[in-house]
Order: C-alpha cells, then sequence, then structure tokens
C-alpha cells in the first residue's frame, strides 16, 4: 500500500509538473522573430481590436502576465508578446482579443469566472490565515465536532479555486479554439503551418490552468490528511 501510495504521488506530480516543462519548450520553439509578420502582438491585437468593432477595448502592455481586464477594458501583454513579432506574440494576442469578444458579446462564462475570481482572491486571505491559525485552536479546543467544523471551513476554502479552475477551462477553450484560431484562419493572417504552431502555443497555454487545477487538487487532498 505505501509503494502504491508513493507512485500515486509520483503520477500527480509528473501530471502537474510535466505540462510546465511542455509548455516552455512550445513558447520558446515559437517565440523567435518573424520579420515576415507585418506587426508586433500589440499591433495584432489593435488592429483586431478595430476589426471586430470592440468600441472602448485599448491594448496596452504589462508586467502582471497576458490577459484581459473586463474592468478596464484592457488587451494586456507582456513585453515579449506586445512588442514582439512572434508567432506566440499573434497568437497570445488573438486570445486575449477572444476575451474582449467574450465581454463585449455578454457571454455568460466569462461573467461567472470574474466573479468567482473575486470570491477566490478573499477565500485565498482567508484561508491563509485559518490554515496559519488552525494547529493552535486544534490544541485549544480539543473537541472532535470543532475539529470537523474547522476541517470544513479549510476544505470549502480551498475548494473554491478549484471551482474556478474548472470555470476557467471551457472560457479559455473557447477564447482560443472557438474565436482566436478561427479569426486567424478566416482572416488569412497566418499560413496552414504557422495556424498549427498557433494552435500548439494555444494548447500550452490551457495546460497551465490544467496544472493549476491539478495543483489545487492536491493541496486540498494534503489538507483534508492533515485535518481529517
Amino acid at each position: 500500500m505505501a509503494l502504491l501510495g508513493i507512485l500515486a504521488f509520483l503520477a500527480v506530480l509528473a501530471a502537474i509538473y510535466a505540462p510546465q516543462f511542455w509548455i516552455g519548450h512550445v513558447m520558446r520553439r515559437h517565440s523567435a522573430e518573424r520579420p515576415d509578420f507585418p506587426g508586433t502582438g500589440a499591433e495584432m491585437a489593435q488592429h483586431l481590436v478595430e476589426r471586430l468593432e470592440l468600441d472602448g477595448v485599448g491594448v496596452e502592455m504589462t508586467d502582471q502576465g497576458d490577459h484581459y481586464d473586463p474592468e478596464s477594458r484592457m488587451v494586456r501583454l507582456s513585453k515579449a508578446n506586445h512588442d514582439g513579432a512572434s508567432l506566440t506574440a499573434v497568437a497570445v494576442a488573438a486570445h486575449e482579443v477572444g476575451h474582449a469578444l467574450q465581454h463585449h458579446r455578454g457571454e455568460r462564462g466569462l461573467a461567472l469566472r470574474q466573479k468567482l475570481v473575486g470570491v477566490a482572491m478573499a477565500t485565498d486571505r482567508i484561508a491563509s490565515v485559518f490554515f496559519i491559525a488552525a494547529p493552535i485552536l486544534a490544541i485549544m479546543l480539543r473537541s472532535p465536532l470543532a475539529m470537523l467544523g474547522m476541517a470544513i471551513i479549510g476544505l470549502g476554502l480551498l475548494a473554491v479555486r478549484i471551482l474556478v479552475h474548472l470555470v476557467t477551462l471551457p472560457v479559455e477553450y473557447d477564447a482560443s479554439f472557438n474565436k482566436a484560431l478561427p479569426i486567424l484562419r478566416e482572416g488569412g493572417y497566418l499560413s496552414d503551418e504557422d495556424l498549427a504552431g498557433a494552435s500548439s502555443v494555444l494548447k500550452a497555454a490551457a495546460l497551465t490552468y490544467v496544472a493549476a487545477a491539478l495543483m489545487s487538487l492536491l493541496n486540498l487532498a494534503r489538507w483534508f490528511r492533515i485535518l481529517r
């Protein structure tokens, strides 16, 4: 049984960290500057914003990672993707504009994710305090019922983050494969070979959320074992 437990643990670690190595490989493979591209990721994003008539949506550089901010209606790209003219930059720019298109159309998935992200940020802060205080409270209370209540609270706080990841996956998939890739294909922006590369980049990006969900599940299981 101990061996099976170790093997299961190693399998989970592989499922979490192996994608990270593959993601890095794919991103680096397609991050080379392409002199045949007519513009940078920022210019592609701005062009798509104008073409899709996403009024009020802007494009700017950020050091907080590529994302679309629905509150400010801003497509934010990392320096490499904002200033770079690579396949990765173009694919990521189209993906973030895909989120802007979701917002423009009032799609429920994005709206639900934004609400849950706000909740998760609050529960993460509470959880960090809770798990620091939990051992002290356990010693003070010495009550099975109190311990059960603490376990339920702690696991519930962690489960919110897992829920966010589960909601995020279909939203990310839609932005990539129902919006970004069709836009790039139908607009004739990329060759068939480059479209395949862009698809690989977007799949790699989606895997980051899968790995994050698995990490949250692993953390949840760890605390379940501690608190049970």
